[in-house]
């Protein structure tokens, strides 16, 4: 089937948009006050957010469905990826983040308006350093997202993959994400993808939210750089050592 670039634009733009919708969608659940889920703990948060990878992956995986900008340049850096559609593919990621946490917003509206912590309004965003550790954090989202990227790229080129399995796949990434969430979620988050990070933390710094903290725009530079470096890493790594 041939696909036009631009239903793949779409497919992306829709992909980032589903994914923050019930990822950040779940961390609302349990962050803000009044919810059905308010203190339900992080695993809700993981389980969300596995099921947020994995639907959009399932929904749109035969289009396109990297919603990572740290995919989309890995990919391009490893020659697996044409250059002269990285810029597109993250201009939509991001607006489909930036339309996601829009949507989360408006869906949550009263309980941010209940919320007095500026900081539990900030996680529904974006990530902090729990130890305000800009070198932690970056550790932590640079090996978080380089378990992410190198386990997706083996998940999508084994076998049961390649041989008509795709849904399989995306089951795959999806529980993967769940399980990075689990065990590297406590130190940042994590993003594991800039497109989710910064995008919503663009919106928490325009938004005439009732409750306004910092943005945390001294620390918005780690789960922007450090996924991108992981990306990157892992996808040149995988190509050198298992070809792509």
């Amino acid at each position: 089937m041939d696909i036009s670039f631009t239903t793949k634009l779409a497919a992306e733009f829709f992909g980032t948009a589903i994914m923050l919708i019930l990822g950040n969608g779940s961390v609302a659940n349990v962050e803000l006050k009044g919810t059905k889920g308010e203190h339900s703990g992080w695993m809700t948060i993981a389980v969300g957010y596995g099921f947020a990878v994995l639907v959009p992956g399932m929904m749109f995986g035969a289009i396109s469905s990297q919603t990572n900008p740290a995919m989309t340049l890995g990919l391009a850096f490893a020659g697996d990826f044409p250059w002269s559609q990285v810029l597109p593919y993250i201009c939509a990621q991001f607006l489909g983040a930036i339309v996601g946490q829009l949507v989360v917003v408006a869906c949550f509206k009263p309980h941010y308006d209940l919320t007095e912590n500026p900081e539990a309004v900030l996680g529904t965003f974006s990530t902090i350093s729990a130890t305000s550790s800009r070198f932690n954090g970056f550790v932590n989202e640079f090996f978080g997202t380089f378990v992410l990227i190198f386990g997706a790229l083996a998940i999508t080129h084994s076998d049961f993959f390649v041989h008509g399995n795709q849904g399989a796949g995306h089951i795959s990434v999806g529980l993967l994400v769940m399980v990075l969430v689990t065990s590297f979620g406590g130190p940042t988050g994590p993003a594991l993808n800039p497109a989710r990070d910064l995008g919503p933390r663009l919106l928490h710094a325009l938004l005439p939210l009732k409750t306004k903290g910092s943005s945390q725009w001294d620390y918005a530079w780690v789960p922007v750089l450090a996924p991108i470096c992981a990306g990157i890493t892992a996808c040149l790594l995988y190509r050198a050592v298992f070809g792509l």
